[in-house]
């Protein structure tokens, strides 16, 4: 694998989850507002027609596909709709720091999976350096048992089904074209979202809260984008760990939405994030070196 490979699957990551901490944001501010269902219902009608215009520019079709392709599309989306339920359910019901603090887990559940699934060789240094960001995102956070309850378990179930889409994501060929599989997932979202509105109340949306959509749109469109990039370029157990520079986002993202300024062991803990991905780098300019 190519140093710039893994650089750029980097890079990608990174902008993903700062893109996914602004969704999250937004959606959460949402809530207090609008049904969730509502909520990703019209959050995914706002994406799907950017998507089909890119997709027909592009001249990007399904039916040339491979039935191997197609399935792991399929899969993928299943899973994209339940990791949505799942995370935004946690996130309606429990404080932003436990969901984030579970969440932590998956560079650590993404390289596993990708170990066993997918053969690819991670040694103890990437393992050392995954958790060692993980400790670092435990201070950050400090997660205090007052804010788990039940729906843990739903911010659990979410590690699961984003494990699976993030493999799903790798297994496909060069074939397909990321807009393909941006497009699924936001039509596969959308139906899934409008079924699940059928007999259940509809709340007026405010001119305030369809700013807030449009803005979770574009966030998670970009999101989408550069996650399927991502899965797509570079080693996932090289590439995953920079989910921790989440963190980074949602610290630079309280002080100018809520003016929350970090406290000492948030800036402990940010300090070893970076370290880490510091050290991941130097660990990569190193190994490229030898080849």
């Amino acid at each position: 694998m190519r140093l710039s490979n893994n650089m750029t699957g980097a890079a990608l990551m990174t902008g993903c989850v700062f893109a996914y901490v602004i969704n999250d944001a937004f959606m959460k501010l949402l809530f207090s507002d609008i049904a969730l269902f509502q909520a990703v219902f019209l959050r995914s009608i706002i994406t799907v027609p950017p998507i089909l215009v890119i997709g027909w520019i592009s001249k990007v079709t399904i039916r040339n596909l491979s039935n191997q392709d197609k399935r792991l599309i399929f899969v993928r989306v299943v899973a994209e709709i339940c990791t949505t339920i799942a995370f935004l359910t946690a996130l309606k019901y429990m404080p932003l720091a436990n969901v984030t603090a579970i969440l932590q887990a998956l560079p650590l559940a993404v390289t596993l999976a990708a170990a066993l699934f997918l053969a690819e060789p991670v040694g103890w240094r990437r393992w050392s350096a995954i958790l060692v960001g993980f400790f670092g995102v435990l201070i950050v956070v400090r997660p205090g048992l007052e804010g788990f309850n039940v729906y843990s378990l739903s911010a659990l179930v979410a590690i699961i089904f984003i494990t699976v889409r993030e493999i799903a994501t790798r297994k496909l060929t060069n074939e397909v074209p990321t807009i393909t599989v941006v497009l699924s997932t936001a039509i596969g979202s959308a139906l899934f979202a409008g079924i699940m509105m059928i007999g259940t109340e509809w709340y007026a949306v405010s001119a305030a809260s369809w700013l807030l959509l449009i803005g979770a749109a574009v966030a998670v469109l970009i999101a989408t984008l550069l996650s399927v990039m991502a899965m797509r370029t570079g080693e996932i157990s090289f590439v995953s760990p920079f989910r921790y520079t989440s963190m980074l986002g949602a610290i630079g993202l309280g002080i100018l939405m809520f003016g929350d300024w970090p406290d000492q062991p948030t800036l402990v803990g940010t300090l070893i994030i970076v370290s880490t991905g510091i050290y991941t780098f130097h660990r990569e300019q190193m190994i490229s070196r030898k080849i």
